[in-house]
């Protein structure tokens, strides 16, 4: 590969040399050798260029520069289109190995390249890959139209599309051939010409305005922690907690003080301990308002990236961003979700209200003389959690060390259900000293992948979880999966174990769930391999493994406490199985406000003009009855990644749309005997093992007997007892 690569650097320099711009200045054979010479090594010496020789070409992170990215990714450009316009233009009549098969296997180093860059871009940024992502943005674009826009190109997948029933193709064949046509129609491949350039334009005004999102957001975080004078101020906070802000405050310049960072959602974590309601007001406050001031207001950028996607919808014939994204999902029609979510509100609003008046008593008894503001709620809501279930969080930390439950909970659950082990790997290299890397094995003892777990906060990681291949799994190339889950868990101070709260307790499960999602992917095709399955179907599998974190079996095995081992007493986890149910009604609240704002924002139409942020936000929670001044959105507009920097936009329904599949599959495979090889088999046969060869429904169809009920997602919330 590698002496390929360097024949054909040395032939394009020769031939520029040779057909240049005639009123040039002349270059001598010594001059153009010399430069011929100097892209060689440039390309031998950038170690991207070539696989990986480590195992499952995973990335040798120890050889990896921020320099060798931009280098790369030009190369990978021009490789990727050479090969292109070879499937395009090749004068044979197209058939499934020709055009489609050689698609598959086109762009190997632009993959390369793209999937680490943007992994380590997430996970651990600094400003040359964010200069890097700013200028790689619109190139980008313009390099995927350029594909998806060649009418020589569709015109051969067109073509097999039209035929494909008579081509006697294999299911997995057959669904490749359907999921490329979608993918070019959608992506304007039928437009005229002047539609073309129109869809062009617009493409590559939203990349760089979804990057300039996300670099604001990043800025903003770090800019925005809340830098406290005093210890007195952090009453309420553990010894390790407060520990840990100074030693923030430290390392961002402000020693002698403390520092609390502000995570990616409106919710803060550390309001639930706070008890100086000031502090508290400044915390909530610094996170609700986040993005609209300076250089990172993100207010112009929310209303033009409402605008043009409205645009470029209509461009290609629907109504509405939402109309067009919706087609290709579960959900279908914006209407389905607003159906789904409006049946939702009333009960919603009434349990939220009833929470809502417990806190206002709450604040009443604990001497408080004001109205329940955002900042209050969990902290009073504490209070109120404690009356009702007689629960101390902090107690119930100290069951929850999170390398227990990350080896005798998580890996051990899987082991049990899917009869795969985790082995570590320190002689992988990593990109962090925080991130350790395993390998996974079959039942046989077969090797499967690499993992990577990347657990704990830090600066330069965006906030949230997430999972990300660094490899994807495939037949056709040979290639196994190689995975990262990302968090941002708070690592204690050096030399104390880490205390998790039982919500990151579920979320690592619920990571690992997209991370097997893509380990135990067993399809021939890249495109169709692992989490690349519809939006309102991929929260499934992760949701689904959250259940598992409150099997008996599983719980006895991890909750145990971090000095004594012994397993959390029966009637402290009693407590905190039924303290789940609690303040039900403003988790909910807050989810449903930020998808219906998604969905509001992606309803508009190309005609509307350009939106007032803070007054689209104010109209569209009050149009759906859920204007509660308490209770915000999850995420308001100027800070909501998913809707508007990411790829769930019109899409945030997904993980309640995704939660009726998880529970009603748990609920299933509860009455099948519950953690045993048997049902885990079942479930990676038709669910985990698939990716996207076949409809999402008729692989949970295949795996359920049946389509999914809402009654397990009542119990599940714990607004129904049991299935009637």
């Amino acid at each position: 590969m590698r002496k390929t690569l360097i024949a054909t650097t040395v032939a394009a320099a020769l031939a520029l040399a040779a057909c240049g711009d005639n009123t040039a200045p002349a270059q001598t054979a010594t001059e153009t050798v010399a430069e011929a010479a100097t892209a060689v090594e440039a390309i031998s010496s950038n170690p991207l260029m070539v696989k990986s020789t480590l195992q499952y070409e995973a990335p040798n992170f120890n050889d990896i520069k921020d320099d060798h990215f931009l280098p790369a990714f030009e190369e990978g450009m021009k490789q990727h289109m050479t090969e292109v316009l070879a499937i395009a233009n090749n004068p044979a009549p197209a058939t499934f190995d020709n055009t489609l098969v050689a698609l598959e296997k086109s762009g190997e180093l632009l993959t390369r390249v793209s999937r680490i860059f943007y992994n380590l871009a997430g996970s651990s940024s600094n400003p040359q890959r964010r200069e890097i992502q700013s200028e790689l943005a619109p190139k980008m674009a313009a390099h995927s139209d350029n594909i998806n826009l060649n009418p020589q190109l569709f015109a051969r997948i067109k073509s097999l599309y039209n035929q494909r029933e008579a081509l006697k193709l294999d299911g997995e064949s057959l669904r490749l051939i359907e999921v490329y046509y979608e993918r070019f129609v959608r992506a304007g491949a039928q437009l005229t010409e002047e539609q073309k350039t129109a869809i062009r334009a617009l493409n590559e005004e939203h990349s760089t305005l979804t990057n300039q999102f996300s670099q604001n957001l990043l800025a903003e975080t770090k800019k925005i922690a809340v830098v406290v004078d005093t210890q007195a101020e952090l009453a309420g906070l553990s010894d390790a907690q407060i520990t840990a802000a100074a030693n923030a405050a430290k390392e961002a310049g402000h020693d002698g003080k403390y520092l609390i960072s502000i995570t990616n959602t409106t919710r803060q974590p550390v309001l639930s301990q706070l008890s100086n309601r000031e502090l508290r007001q400044r915390v909530w406050e610094a996170s609700a308002n986040r993005n609209q001031s300076g250089e990172t207001d993100n207010r112009p950028i929310v209303a033009r990236l409402a605008q043009l996607r409205a645009e470029r919808a209509k461009l290609l014939g629907y109504d509405s961003w939402a109309s067009y994204g919706l087609e290709s999902q579960m959900a279908k029609t914006p209407q389905a979700v607003f159906d789904m979510l409006g049946s939702m509100v009333p009960a919603v609003i009434a349990n939220t209200n009833k929470e809502a008046d417990a806190i206002s008593q709450m604040i009443k008894q604990q001497g408080g003389d004001f109205e329940l503001q955002p900042w209050d709620w969990e902290y009073y809501g504490e209070f109120v959690r404690q009356a009702k279930f007689d629960l101390d969080e902090s107690e119930v930390k100290q069951y929850f060390e999170f390398e227990r439950v990350l080896k005798d909970g998580v890996f051990f659950t899987f082991q049990r259900l899917y009869g795969i082990r985790f082995e570590p790997r320190p002689d992988l290299p990593t990109y962090h000293p925080d991130v350790k890397a395993y390998e996974l094995f079959d039942t046989d003892g077969s090797s499967l992948a690499i993992f990577y777990a990347d657990y704990f906060a830090r600066e330069g990681k965006r906030g949230g979880a997430w999972m990300s291949s660094f490899v994807g799994q495939s037949h056709l190339t040979g290639q196994k999966p190689v995975v990262v889950n990302v968090m941002n868990i708070p690592k204690a101070p050096a030399g104390e174990p880490t205390l998790v709260s039982y919500d990151n307790v579920t979320t690592m499960f619920h990571e690992l769930g997209h991370g097997l999602h893509g380990m135990l992917s067993n399809v021939k095709f890249p495109t169709l391999a692992g989490t690349s399955v519809s939006r309102d179907f991929v929260e499934f599998p992760s949701t689904f493994e959250e259940d598992w974190a409150a099997h008996p079996e599983v719980i006895a095995n991890y909750a145990k406490h971090y000095k004594t081992g012994e397993p959390i007493p029966s009637e402290l986890l009693e407590k905190v199985m039924k303290s789940r149910s609690f303040n039900q009604g403003f988790d909910t609240l807050e989810y449903m406000s930020a998808a219906l704002l998604d969905m509001e924002w992606h309803s508009l139409s190309a005609d509307e003009p350009l939106q007032d942020v803070n007054a689209f936000e104010a109209q569209a929670l009050k149009k759906h009855g859920i204007t509660l001044a308490a209770v915000p959105p999850r995420y308001k507009s100027t800070y909501f990644s998913h809707s508007m920097g990411g790829g769930y936009s019109a899409g945030y329904y997904a993980y309640m749309w995704s939660e009726i599949l998880a529970a009603d599959a748990f609920a299933y495979v509860q009455q099948q005997g519950g953690l045993k090889l048997e049902n885990g088999q079942n479930y990676r046969d038709n669910i985990l093992s698939v990716g996207n060869s076949r409809p999402p429904m008729e692989s949970y169809k295949a795996f359920r007997g049946q389509e999914p009920t809402t009654d397990a997602l009542l119990i599940r919330r714990g607004l129904k007892t049991k299935v009637e």
